[in-house]
């Protein structure tokens, strides 16, 4: 599609569906269904009506992310259920990669930095193992789509994803979720609270388990290096997760409450499992690898392991129409993800008659300890003016080891590194709301941020005699201080539509990568990169608030991007591009056309493109032979080909995004209800590198959901059968482009779950 139809078509759809808000308004008839319930945000650190926010907003209840969860899956879950959302892994479950109209961060390094930011109980997870926190008894999910530096901190380039977990209560409440399915696939997430002393103190213990047995076989027969048993059948794919929560809220006075919270997560299982060859010069076809079959020589079997806990205290107190609020948080983790990354074994791909890529690597977190601090001072009166102003103050601090294979193989135990990571930043912000009329809301808000990040090497790859062949830099720091701001309106047309604009700039701190070190390279860096996002929208309540019609539209550009390639070990390296350009929109209804049926559909679309015609990227290469088919101008600087990127999309952003989900409730004598659900997502053309070519991308991939099941009167509990990926689909998520490896999405998962509520 070119960019000039593109332009049109959105713009068109965008025009299209605010036609359709005002003639419903006009024209609205009375209706039996029943009334939506109210949404309530926290988008601007306050509660308001999802209508009243003049923020681009995603929302997904609780009930509504648990059940894309009974098949097991995480977070990643959410990836095209909320317009404008990608996720992805090519680590395993413990390096999600989130991405917003576009804006993300391909780069597998444990010190990556991502410009989408992960809020939990308002505390800020950076470092990607801590974003991989299961999200478990959740009441909420918010995604904050573009920029939102002025209150939720530096990387938020791109939007933010905000999860707010069931709190205690003086009501003793609480939930259950339990399902089983194929391949052993067993989860529970609850959670139950109540009083402790009346009025006073309250609890809530929450809980999550996921396990799925090994389902993947290694079919490799040959001699392994480094020990692995082969071949074994049902010999990855497993995973283990347990977490606990415990929350306490004291409410000493009416003006004061403290809420303390602490955590911790125990994690095993298998990391991201690659198909070589899984994909055939000149075709992107998945036929070409089975999903439950691998040939692996070695890395044993690829598991992974992280043990995390944290914990945060968080006290309100009224001032009398100001409140003060501050929120400590401390999380630390450490573990190890290991794998075999050339995807197969190097005996099955012989060259000149000799096994060819050997590959395997191991990156370990040891001991990463991150405080935050933030104190803000807020009005709480009901007048024409709000306020907020604050403070935040952020530290982390990681070892971080990578061993490379003659490590494993035992031919060079000095064949790793060890790198120190300090990141420290602080920032002061504001925001000032006014209501100029009844019907006219300015908004706007600031902040000033500096943030600094220092690597260090503690340890070379040396030779296996201990000799040093490292002569790259041992230290790097890089710091910078920079504003983000965000200017809104919002108008209300009539009491049930509302439009808004928004004009935002966020930034995006300076980058180091150090893991090129074990490959005896040099760090790379990248520069802050910064953005200023338009968007203007509308949002509706129609049909006596039985069809809830929200749609915007936008456009941003990125100064100095920060992007992400491979150099000829297929290692990361971090560079920045002139600038990226962007536009889209996206659009989201929930509708009871009739009693007892619910609705809901979801749209995105984007285009995207780098633009800068002086940067280039190293393309698909093995041996000197370039693997794929390249369409891009190319240049050859030695032995290796680079490709000219100027144009091309934003890596793993897809053209367009479609979801939809119904529900219908047979109403029984009793009280109870049959009901059936269904779910689906369709995903548009999506880029998995920065240049262009014939295999590394995906067109089409969809995904279903299927839920029959009987609900008791009251919604006391919920049995049912489920299925998640219905149709077995096997769609490409990502590649490792010198092995024409493949990555795939879960297989089919059938089950049942049972649900329960206490209120």
């Amino acid at each position: 599609m070119s960019k000039t139809t593109f332009g049109r078509s959105a713009l068109m759809l965008t025009c299209a569906l605010g036609a359709l808000a005002s003639a419903a308004v006009a024209n609205a008839q009375e209706a039996d269904s029943t009334s939506l319930e109210e949404i309530i945000v926290t988008a601007e650190r306050r509660s308001v009506n999802l209508q009243d926010t003049p923020v681009s907003v995603g929302v997904v209840a609780g009930d509504q992310l648990r059940a894309m969860q009974a098949g097991g899956d995480d977070i990643l879950a959410l990836a095209g259920r909320v317009p404008g959302l990608y996720a992805e892994t090519t680590t395993g479950r413990i390096f999600p990669r989130f991405y917003i109209r576009g804006l993300g961060n391909i780069d597998f390094y444990l010190g990556a930095s991502q410009p989408v930011s992960i809020i939990q109980d308002e505390v800020v997870l950076e470092h990607v193992v801590l974003k991989s926190n299961p999200v478990f008894d959740v009441q909420q999910v918010e995604v904050l789509r573009g920029p939102q530096g002025s209150l939720f901190g530096r990387n938020t380039t791109a939007g933010i994803i905000k999860f707010d977990t069931a709190k205690p209560t003086q009501t003793l409440q609480g939930q259950a979720q339990a399902s089983y399915g194929s391949y052993n696939t067993t989860t529970f997430d609850g959670g139950i609270g109540g009083p402790i002393v009346a009025d006073k103190l309250a609890f809530r213990v929450s809980a999550l388990y996921q396990h799925r047995d090994d389902w993947v076989d290694n079919t490799f027969r040959g001699t392994s290096a480094d020990g692995t048993v082969t071949p074994q059948k049902d010999a990855m794919g497993d995973f283990d997760e347990r977490d606990l929560r415990l929350q306490i809220l004291a409410t000493p006075t009416e003006e004061l409450s403290v809420l303390a919270s602490a955590h911790v997560r125990q994690y095993e299982g298998t990391s991201t499992l690659f198909h070589r060859n899984g994909l055939k010069k000149g075709s992107n076809s998945t036929d070409f690898a089975e999903r439950d079959q691998v040939a692996y020589d070695e890395a044993a079997n690829n598991p992974q392991a992280y043990d995390t806990a944290g914990a945060s205290l968080k006290i309100d107190y009224d001032l009398g129409g100001v409140k003060l609020t501050s929120i400590s948080a401390y999380e630390t983790t450490d573990g190890y993800s290991r794998g075999d990354t050339d995807g197969g074994a190097a005996a099955n791909f012989p060259v000149g008659g000799a096994p060819n890529g050997f590959g395997q690597s191991q990156g370990a977190v040891k001991d990463l300890d991150q405080i935050s601090q933030e104190i803000r001072l807020a009005s709480t009166t009901d007048g024409a003016l709000k306020w907020q102003v604050g403070g935040f103050y952020f530290d982390s601090r990681d070892i971080t080891n990578f061993y490379q294979r003659a490590f494993f193989v035992r031919t060079n135990p000095n064949n790793w590194v060890s790198l120190e990571n300090i990141n420290t930043s602080w920032a002061v912000f504001g925001q000032v709301s006014y209501d100029v009329t009844p019907n006219l809301t300015i908004t706007a808000g600031a902040r000033q941020t500096d943030d600094t990040k220092k690597t260090r090497l503690l340890k070379s790859a040396d030779t296996a005699t201990g000799a040093v062949t490292y002569t790259g830099r041992r230290y790097v720091k890089l710091s910078d201080s920079q504003p983000s701001w965000d200017l809104s309106a919002l108008y209300k047309v009539t009491g049930d539509v509302s439009v808004y604009a928004r004009v935002a700039r966020g930034f995006r701190g300076p980058t180091i990568q150090g893991r090129s070190a074990v490959f005896n390279a040099d760090f790379t860096t990248a520069d802050s990169e910064t953005i200023l996002s338009w968007e203007a929208g509308f949002k509706s309540q129609l049909l006596n608030n039985t069809l809830r019609l929200n749609a915007s539209a936008f456009t941003y550009k990125v100064e100095d991007i920060q992007l992400n390639g491979n150099d000829s070990n297929g290692n990361g390296v971090l560079f920045n591009a002139d600038k990226a350009e962007a536009y889209g929109m996206e659009a989201e209804a929930q509708w009871r056309p009739i009693a007892n049926l619910t609705l809901t559909a979801g749209l995105s679309l984007l285009h995207s493109e780098i633009k800068d015609k002086r940067v280039y990227a190293q393309v698909c290469a093995l041996n000197g032979v370039v693997v794929c088919t390249v369409q891009n101008p190319t240049i050859q600087v030695g032995s290796n080909v680079f490709a000219q990127i100027d144009g091309q999309p934003l890596p793993n952003a897809p053209e367009y995004n479609v979801d939809f989900t119904a529900r219908y409730e047979h109403p029984l004598a009793n009280g109870g209800a049959l009901f059936a659900a269904t779910d689906w997502n369709v995903q548009g053309y999506t880029n998995y590198v920065l240049y262009k070519t014939r295999e590394f991308y995906s067109e089409g991939n969809f995904e279903g959901g299927l839920k029959l099941g009987y609900t008791a009167p009251g919604g006391a509990y919920e049995v049912a059968l489920f299925g998640r990926n219905i149709t077995n689909e096997k769609n490409l998520k990502g590649v490792i482009e010198n092995y024409m490896a493949s990555v795939f999405n879960e297989p089919r998962i059938v089950g049942v779950s049972v649900s329960a509520k206490l209120r």
